[in-house]
């Protein structure tokens, strides 16, 4: 299988995707670029808090998110969720759902779910899930060790917690569910919502 790097902006977007609306499912997508042997996962998209089922909304989004990536010259990889269930890590039936339609366009293709009880610690809060035929599994060894699954930036986890509690950037956050109810809502960049000073460690 191919291994897979997520950046650490696009740590920081899904878990402040899932601390913006901690008691409503949340979902989004994953653009990256693949090489021979790996999948660099450079940012997230995130899509819905209001419509997490396979609605007109979702297609309209994942449209929109596919359009932007091609601008970018990327490519949706991935999926991500989160549900308001700290102890909830399964896919979701429509986040398989998801997942499997942008397989369709992208063999690698794989979706992430927040451990939501690993929100606040160290540790990557993400379970990665890869497809085995038309099911979706999780993958037990994600970001330890010679996984497959590995972080750009190994402080993303604490980096992402601070910039949630010293700085509110959550709160910042914006998704296409906000963009419906205010167009200036940048969902797709959600440029105020880097981390400027990260360094790679």
């Amino acid at each position: 299988m191919a291994s897979y790097t997520l950046s650490h902006q696009a740590y920081l977007k899904i878990i402040f995707h899932a601390a913006k609306h901690p008691h409503k499912p949340v979902n989004g997508v994953l653009l990256g670029k693949q090489t021979a042997t790996s999948v660099l996962v450079t940012d997230a998209v995130p899509l819905l808090h209001l419509w997490t089922n396979l609605s007109p909304m979702m297609e309209i989004g994942l449209d929109l998110a596919r359009t932007h990536a091609d601008a970018l010259g990327l490519q949706v990889v991935g999926y991500y969720q989160a549900t308001e269930r700290l102890d909830d890590r399964a896919l979701a039936p429509v986040g398989e759902k998801v997942a499997s339609k942008i397989k369709e366009n992208f063999n690698d293709a794989f979706a992430l779910v927040v451990d939501g009880e690993k929100m606040g610690t160290e540790e990557p809060a993400l379970i990665p899930y890869i497809a085995n035929g038309t099911s979706w599994h999780p993958h037990n060894s994600a970001f330890a060790g010679d996984s497959p699954f590995t972080l750009e930036n190994q402080k993303s986890p604490s980096r992402a917690m601070a910039l949630i509690r010293e700085r509110g950037l959550h709160r910042q956050f914006g998704d296409f569910d906000d963009h419906l109810e205010d167009v200036t809502v940048d969902w797709l960049n959600n440029a105020g919502c880097t981390d400027k000073g990260a360094k790679k460690t």
